[in-house]
């Protein structure tokens, strides 16, 4: 959803059927079209900061999926531009809600040793989406003048709000440790064992345990003064915050304007658009599934800056080398500079820091902090966009240097702030036993909590094989 519908409107303002539909709207309004959106989207993230932990995880998604669903009807059978901004908004406030809670759910319900794989699907998803708005941008491209241009890609959002909600609906789990959280400790258990089906029995005793007791020592010093969660969990917080706004500052380098000032039309732009999305998409799946929980977050990280600032560099020189000259060659080697850092973005960043961002924080603070962050990083990626035409108008390939910079800052910031010992890395550790990496308490279970799990567990145990046993009957009977 977020991908797309951030993608599909770039398409929509730009073809004449809408344009001329919508009364000619001023540039103003058609700005309106992407800043509402965000705007949007940092409000959806802020509600999942006030309500997220009160309504939990699954019935907020549902929520937003709801109110999506909406948004994007409402944009699809726009007949004015007010009616069009107003579906923009309902979508972009249930998108921001989406995009602050998925990598927090995904994080709870996964194992330790899968969680960069599953935790990495809402990046994924992101970077699916743009590549499919960027194709269908294309292919509506070729369509005939008419509302179908722009009404088709926005009603192939639709469906997609109703699909996940009757999936959380039916088969997706409860976060086990919200439950916790809430009182419910029977029904996290019961769904802790349906999520851990593939472990031995005495394992899933042993972890559920300890989940059960670390986070109830966590709840007995919730704090609710923001001095004192500063001076107790500033350094996870501050750890979270930048992992998030380290995805805003890479931009995707107005990839559109560079293409013009290359000389390249309109249609073939869109072509190009569609390739980068692709190779966005292929190298997210391919770093998610072979190197986030085989590598580590951090080493992620490190290595997805540090690439950004060579690949800005290179992609500026190469722009002011060639731009205004008629040298194909030297051309094709500047919009090389695009898809390299498609490749180090979407590859390193984009599903890495949404993940190290939500394991790092502490239950208590993990819903609130996760919606202020997020909120934080659409305001900064609209002030990014915003800022782009002028500065490209002005100081040409020298915008890039901005983003050198700032890639540099939090690659110094994230190589000594971030934690660098081995046994601190967050892959293969359960998001409980990573509060040791900030310094903070870890519980330590004794034979007793051990023993309530597990009779417990075999209780239930007992309760699935008898059920097992007598559906097994029934069906003999018949």
């Amino acid at each position: 959803m977020k991908g797309f519908d951030t993608g599909i409107a770039t398409t929509t303002i730009a073809h004449q059927s809408w344009i001329n539909y919508m009364g000619h709207p001023s540039n103003g309004l058609t700005g309106a079209v992407v800043a509402v959106y965000i705007a949007g989207e940092a409000l959806g993230a802020l509600t999942q900061t006030a309500i997220g932990d009160k309504l939990g995880r699954i019935r907020f998604m549902q929520m937003m999926c709801i109110i999506a669903t909406i948004g994007t009807a409402i944009q699809t059978a726009s007949v004015n531009i007010g009616m069009f901004l107003a579906g923009r908004v309902l979508a972009g406030y249930a998108v921001g809600g989406l995009v602050a809670t998925v990598p927090i759910y995904l994080s709870e319900i996964s194992a330790p040793n899968h969680r960069g794989l599953i935790g990495g699907i809402s990046g994924c998803g992101i970077s699916f989406g743009t590549m499919m708005s960027n194709w269908v941008g294309f292919a509506c491209g070729y369509a005939p003048y008419g509302s179908t241009q722009w009404r088709l890609p926005l009603g192939l959002q639709v469906p997609w709000g109703v699909i996940l909600f009757v999936g959380l609906a039916t088969f997706m789990p409860n976060s086990p440790r919200q439950l916790i959280r809430i009182g419910k400790v029977e029904q996290a258990r019961k769904e802790y064992s349906r999520i851990h089906r593939d472990l031995a029995s005495q394992e899933v005793q042993r972890e559920f345990a300890f989940m059960l007791a670390q986070i109830e020592y966590e709840m007995q010093r919730e704090l609710t003064s923001l001095g004192e969660i500063w001076k107790l969990y500033r350094h996870r917080v501050l750890v979270h915050w930048r992992a998030d706004d380290d995805e805003s500052d890479g931009g995707e380098c107005h990839s559109a304007i560079l293409y013009k000032s290359l000389g390249i039309n309109s249609h073939t732009i869109l072509a190009l658009a569609a390739v980068y999305g692709t190779i966005a998409f292929a190298s997210n799946a391919i770093t998610t599934k072979y190197l986030t929980d085989q590598w580590g977050r951090r080493n992620m990280i490190l290595t997805g800056l540090a690439g950004i600032i060579v690949v800005e560099i290179y992609a500026a020189v190469m722009q002011r080398e060639f731009q205004n000259t008629n040298n194909k060659v030297g051309k094709g080697f500047a919009i090389l500079g695009i898809y390299l850092f498609v490749v180090t973005y979407y590859g390193m960043l984009n599903s890495t820091t949404w993940l190290y961002g939500s394991e790092v924080l502490p239950i208590a603070l993990r819903s609130k902090v996760m919606g202020l962050a997020a909120a934080s990083h659409f305001i900064v990626n609209v002030a990014v966009t915003e800022a782009g035409p002028s500065a490209f108008a002005n100081i040409r390939e020298n915008y890039y240097y901005v983003f050198v910079a700032c890639s540099f800052f939090f690659l110094v910031l994230a190589w000594f702030y971030f934690p660098g010992n081995p046994n601190s890395e967050t892959k293969q550790k359960s998001l409980e036993e990573i509060a040791a990496a900030f310094g903070d308490k870890v519980v330590e279970i004794g034979e007793r909590e051990m023993l309530d799990a597990g009779v417990k567990m075999d209780e239930e145990k007992m309760e699935m094989e008898e059920g097992r046993n007598a559906h097994l009957e029934d069906v003999r009977g018949v």
